[in-house]
């Protein structure tokens, strides 16, 4: 496979295709790549946003029914309250951390040797290893 070349344009010729772009001469950015033989409309449409000329860019306009915006919208809640639920979660875990912390202050114990204990119990079968 051969290399692709790296094409480079001169400053002058950017603003050149700009121009006519903005006169109307092509269409938009996939006629005037046509016509000078640029490879794809992305490269001129990263000069558009360089130059600040988003105005010529193509719009994007996107229809959609009434019962796919009820769907987005009932999306959209449904991830505000799974993000409620997360925060809520988060914020008991960080209590019932504080309050082990607490607990084992006044009774003497390190709260990671606490964990690690608590954590082999609970790995350990509870019907005496017999199933």
């Amino acid at each position: 496979m051969k290399p692709r070349e790296a094409v480079r344009y001169s400053e002058a010729f950017k603003q050149q295709v700009i121009s006519e772009l903005e006169s109307g001469k092509y269409s938009g950015a996939v006629a005037a790549a046509r016509a000078y033989g640029i490879a794809g409309t992305n490269t001129i449409n990263g000069w558009l946003r360089k130059y600040g000329r988003r105005d010529l860019m193509p719009r994007r306009v996107t229809i959609t029914t009434m019962s796919e915006q009820d769907e987005k919208k009932a999306l959209k809640k449904r991830v505000r309250e799974l993000e409620q639920a997360l925060a809520d979660t988060h914020m008991k875990e960080l209590l019932g951390d504080a309050y082990l912390e607490i607990a084992c202050q006044r009774l003497g114990l390190e709260v990671e040797a606490f964990k690690k204990k608590a954590a082999l119990l609970r790995s350990t079968p509870r019907d005496g290893g017999q199933r």
